[in-house]
């Protein structure tokens, strides 16, 4: 049996435990194509665009009191009519084995965007990552399409798989 999973919007305080789980991505996989690790410091204007209500949410997953993943959705592209479109990605610690707990937190982060201005939510997922595409056809995503290496990232080039899922009814 699972602990008790608490979903809540990010605070400030979060900071430190979101870095120390979206580093080890970083530095050990082309997951994300970021390519220098975080300091709360450096973390925090991705942090400052967040709000409790709008297009623009990040929820955290605590167990124990601990934060062991988040879930944040964000601007797809910065042209205005891009705006109704938002980007989502979510990150669990790797040590954390709670089956659901990815589907738990995306529901949740679904739930407020469907209150909002927002007509579909896009993932981009490095390749191959399996459990990531599993996990975002499972919540409604479909593949639209495959940019071809498109990031470089440990001197080699990656392929990012396009998904999509319409939101507002």
């Amino acid at each position: 049996m699972h602990p008790k999973v608490t979903i809540r919007h990010i605070e400030e305080k979060d900071l430190s435990a979101v870095v120390s789980i979206l580093n080890p991505f970083i530095e050990d996989t082309a997951v994300t194509f970021d390519t220098l690790p975080y300091s709360t410091e450096t973390r925090l204007p991705w942090f400052n665009q967040f709000g409790h209500s709008g297009r623009h949410q990040c929820l955290v997953a605590e167990v124990d009191s601990k934060v062991v993943a988040y879930a944040n959705s964000g601007p797809l592209r910065p042209k205005a009519a891009y705006d109704t479109s938002v980007e989502v990605s979510i990150y669990k610690a790797s040590n954390v084995n709670h089956k659901g707990l990815g589907s738990v937190l995306y529901e949740a982060l679904f739930d407020r965007l469907e209150k909002e201005d927002v007509h579909r939510a896009h993932a981009l997922i490095t390749l191959p990552n399996s459990a990531s595409i599993g996990l975002h056809k499972k919540m409604g995503f479909y593949e639209v399409g495959i940019l071809n290496e498109a990031g470089r990232k440990f001197d080699q080039y990656h392929d990012v798989l396009w998904m999509e899922m319409k939101l507002r009814k």
